[in-house]
């Protein structure tokens, strides 16, 4: 068989080991006519020219923007990306949490802040349109505490606060440097689901908990859970990729009173480390990104290429929600305030 005529899955990576070469082993392995994987190559980029990859799995351009500009450029001459550098690209959290209450997800009260500095080459000038005092005591009514002051597109648990009160808040809220950031309602949750999603339909929940360190979070030995509740889940998961376009994502869900609420669903190159997520979940999720991966470069060439914008930006709209009704988190009591510092939660 001539080069010409093979498909090529490229994997793009960084710092993590095991998944990359699993992948490309897995793929290989499978030792399918006219397809084969490996590690992507790349020097400079010329604009428009085809990159020679049917196929490219994406686990670093969200640290690397020479790598972001790639894909891009990667997707408009007809590779396909998982995930589209395109919709990563546009969302932030914030995006995403009133897209999921539009799409019916329960979601916790989530409120976006101005930034407490301001951001760079800007002044008081730039800013002349920002309500002067803010309403915060609206703001504490509709969020309540306890909660979670976090950046509005960060990751990784970075700048993270847990607050209790006011004072807790502020104190916080003074070390967030130019950041925007959001105040979310805090879950006291029973359960904790971190789902991977494949292919927007192929769903792994895996029991975890954020308060262990990290490497001990996902929990191998869990109890079992109601059958309905896991319905809920994966069926929660999988509508919040497909209207976020992402073909690899992790969603993760914390319950309270038997609802679960979608927290974390912006994932889209998350954690795939054997040491992390255990063997069964690893040799899971190798798998089923493989067999995605080699369903579209079977079917590569036979669509678009993404260089009309109109077509390109118009994925979300097979998405519609189907007569559901947005779940209403419930008013919880408020404690009375603690004394305690505003604790900053450790990145991971």
């Amino acid at each position: 068989m001539r080069r010409s005529q093979v498909k090529k899955i490229g994997v793009l990576f960084g710092m993590e080991n095991t998944f990359p070469s699993a992948l490309v082993d897995k793929i290989n392995s499978m030792e399918i006519d006219g397809i084969r994987a490996e590690f992507v190559e790349l020097g400079g980029v010329k604009m428009a020219e085809p990159c020679g990859y049917d196929v490219i799995v994406d686990r670093i351009s969200h640290d690397v923007p020479f790598y972001r500009a790639y894909l891009k450029n990667a997707v408009l001459t007809g590779t396909q990306v998982i995930n589209n550098p395109f919709w990563w690209s546009a969302d932030d959290k914030f995006f995403n949490y009133a897209l999921a209450s539009k799409l019916g997800v329960a979601v916790p009260r989530t409120v976006l802040l101005p930034h407490k500095q301001y951001p760079p080459q800007t002044t008081s000038r730039s800013l002349r349109n920002l309500e002067y005092p803010l309403d915060w005591e609206g703001i504490f009514e509709y969020v309540k505490f306890p909660a979670f002051l976090k950046p509005h597109d960060g990751g990784g648990w970075r700048d993270v606060f847990h607050v209790h009160n006011r004072e807790e808040f502020f104190a916080a809220y003074d070390q967030t440097r130019d950041l925007c950031m959001t105040l979310q309602a805090a879950v006291s949750f029973k359960e904790y689901f971190r789902c991977y999603v494949v292919g927007q339909s192929h769903v792994r929940i895996m029991p975890y908990d954020p308060r262990r360190p990290h490497e001990q979070r996902y929990v191998l030995d869990p109890p079992k859970y109601d059958k309905k509740l896991l319905k809920r889940v994966e069926q929660d998961a999988i509508t919040l990729c497909r209207a976020l376009g992402y073909d690899l994502n992790t969603v993760e869900f914390a319950v309270e009173d038997g609802i679960p609420y979608a927290i974390d669903f912006m994932n889209p190159a998350p954690d795939a480390d054997l040491h992390s997520v255990g063997e069964a979940s690893f040799h899971w999720i190798v798998d089923a990104v493989a067999k995605l991966a080699v369903k579209k470069a079977k079917h590569a060439g036979s669509q678009q290429s993404g260089m009309n914008w109109t077509v390109l930006l118009s994925g979300a709209s097979e998405t519609k929600a189907k007569g559901k009704e947005p779940v209403k988190a419930p008013v919880k009591a408020v404690s009375k305030p603690k004394a305690a510092r505003a604790t900053k939660v450790k990145s991971s």
